[in-house]
């Protein structure tokens, strides 16, 4: 396995906002990713990690830069990483759509040719990457995940069917119920083919029905209520619905006068870093 190569490093808050390239045997292609590395890396003990998945368009560093969230990571000693929402390069498969295609990995494993030979996103976030934090940080054996929108979805699905590798779970404006949205039917049609079986695996909404009352994993989700895409897309409230039908006490805030924008995200992303921070220093 490849290792990381820093390729842009500066200070933030006493740490630094590092990028890093590698390439990925899982991608089959050369990615980029963005780590934030906060001062209380040069002591001793593990540190804690948080992955960030992002949404449609996004790319490893629209977080980083929109987010605000390095001065709470700095104070807490928290690891961000923020990965690539899709594999790149010019022998990667792409769409026309926004949706789709480069930019629009939905964090799953595709099944269909072309898209095939490299959007293996799901393994490449819960298998090859933590592999290299581990191998580069000293940090703690198990993570943190969130995202938002699309990233939202990748980082409920992850974490419900990786309960032993994720200490807790948090979303922005997910995409919770794929299977019933445009831009879920979508891809999990151009990634995973015609047959819908194949798509409950990457369905949250899915996966919570499936799981009931036997879950513990601690959960954080925040919706804004002027996000344009609330009730077109199906965000956050079928998830909401499924967890009260089973009693899984997922944290589930509303805010109005909030849209789907990073400024919503910025509002709050202090809250979800100490929900994480709670969690992940427990292990």
């Amino acid at each position: 396995m490849a290792s990381l190569e820093l390729i842009a490093s500066t200070n933030c808050f006493g740490g630094q906002q590092q990028r890093y390239q590698h390439h990925s045997e899982v991608l089959n292609c050369d990615m980029k990713l963005s780590v934030f590395v906060p001062p209380q890396v040069q002591l001793s003990h593990r540190l804690p990690v948080l992955f960030w998945l992002s949404g449609l368009t996004c790319n490893d560093e629209n977080f980083i830069t929109k987010a605000g969230a390095q001065r709470v990571a700095a104070e807490l000693g928290m690891i961000l990483v923020a990965p690539d929402t899709s594999p790149r390069g010019d022998e990667v498969a792409d769409d026309e759509g926004y949706d789709l295609g480069k930019g629009a990995g939905f964090y799953v494993n595709a099944t269909q040719a072309p898209w095939d030979s490299h959007y293996k996103m799901y393994d490449y976030i819960v298998e090859e990457l933590p592999a290299l934090i581990r191998d580069t940080f000293h940090c703690k054996a198990k993570f943190s995940i969130a995202g938002h929108s699309m990233g939202g979805h990748g980082a409920l699905v992850i974490g419900l069917s990786n309960v032993q590798q994720y200490m807790s779970v948090s979303a922005f404006a997910p995409i919770v119920n794929p299977m019933a949205c445009d831009w879920g039917k979508k891809a999990l049609t151009a990634y995973l083919g015609e047959d819908k079986t194949s798509w409950q695996q990457y369905d949250a909404c899915h996966l919570l029905q499936q799981q009931g009352q036997f879950l513990q994993v601690p959960m954080l989700i925040d919706q804004g209520l002027a996000d344009d895409f609330l009730d077109s897309q199906k965000l956050t409230r079928p998830f909401e619905q499924i967890a009260k039908q089973i009693n899984y006490p997922a944290e589930i805030n509303y805010h109005s006068g909030y849209d789907h924008s990073y400024y919503f995200i910025a509002s709050f992303i202090e809250n979800h870093l100490r929900f994480h921070y709670r969690h992940l220093m427990s292990q």
